[in-house]
């Protein structure tokens, strides 16, 4: 935080329920888009990401750090399986003071932090995919599959959201046509077929043939954050343009840790701010690897908090 906003006898804390209250897909929208900048500009440092689990190994976190002019901080996220009456996911962070290096801030995001990685994809599908892309197809029925679909609708005028699922696929039709969606299931060859394909699941392994996706099409990754972790097949990754938040952490962690090492990989940011092109013809097919930064997590904190002063 800036020298003008240190926080030195007091730290303030912003409570899961608050956060949650103030997180709007127009606040992720707009704290993913800085971030993104921000990350490919220069402006931010990110440090590896680490990753552990606790005695019992299923339970596991992660911890990811950076520093911009403004702030430095950690986002905790966590997974617990076995979670009944709390959710499984959940995300704690933390912002220290620019000039003491104390805590300034302790910001719970559990239901931002879904916003937070639906608002990357937004970015990404209103950047690089067709502007006249009508027809959403969406990998996975989970929690963060559903904000996927929603936040992609508020950049493109959908006319279908075709949904592949393993399990529970029409009771996220349901809910996505409650929200105003039209959605309905699919075959993951048919899906393919869409202007848009996002993946939002844990898989180890590609979810779809190459061969099934349309020319000028967009793909969005959201779904892999960890080694050993795959939603794209290797030769969509090969012949595809190929766009991520930061190249050298989605080599590492990210989608593109499957894409050949002569693959050429561009920062969104870069498009963002105009130094590097997006797409280049209406056949040029996209695709785009969310990891997930830990400055967006910091940009995330920041706008809640302004966000909970202006309203206070």
């Amino acid at each position: 935080m800036g020298a003008g906003d240190r926080v030195v006898n007091a730290v303030r804390v912003l409570p899961e329920e608050r956060s949650a209250e103030l997180a709007t897909p127009e606040l992720a929208f707009g704290a993913a888009r800085a971030a993104l900048l921000a990350a490919a500009g220069g402006d931010a440092t990110t440090f590896p990401v680490v990753v552990g689990h606790a005695h019992e190994r299923a339970n596991r976190f992660t911890v990811k750090s950076a520093s911009t002019p403004e702030v430095a901080g950690v986002k905790v996220g966590t997974y617990w399986p076995g979670n009944a009456d709390v959710p499984r996911h959940n995300s704690t962070i933390l912002l220290l003071d620019g000039g003491t290096g104390r805590l300034a801030a302790v910001v719970e995001a559990g239901a931002a932090n879904a916003l937070r990685t639906a608002a990357a994809d937004a970015v990404a599908v209103d950047a690089l995919s067709r502007e006249d892309s009508r027809t959403l197809a969406i990998f996975g029925a989970g929690h963060q599959a559903l904000h996927e679909c929603v936040a992609v609708a508020r950049v493109r005028r959908l006319e279908r959201i075709a949904v592949v699922a393993r399990g529970g696929g029409e009771e996220f039709v349901s809910a996505l046509r409650a929200r105003g969606l039209p959605a309905e299931l699919d075959t993951p060859e048919s899906a393919c077929a869409s202007d848009v394909v996002v993946t939002a699941t844990t898989a180890r392994a590609p979810l779809f043939d190459a061969r099934w996706l349309r020319p000028g099409a967009h793909v969005s990754s959201m779904g892999s954050d960890a080694r050993g972790k795959q939603e794209l097949p290797p030769e969509l990754l090969a012949t595809a343009t190929l766009f991520c938040d930061l190249p050298e952490q989605s080599r590492e962690i990210g989608e593109f840790q499957h894409a050949p090492a002569d693959a050429r990989v561009t920062a969104l940011g870069h498009v963002l701010s105009g130094a590097a092109p997006g797409r280049r013809s209406p056949e040029e097919i996209t695709a785009f690897d969310s990891s997930g930064l830990a400055v967006q997590d910091l940009h995330l904190a920041l706008a809640l908090l302004a966000a909970d002063r202006g309203s206070g």
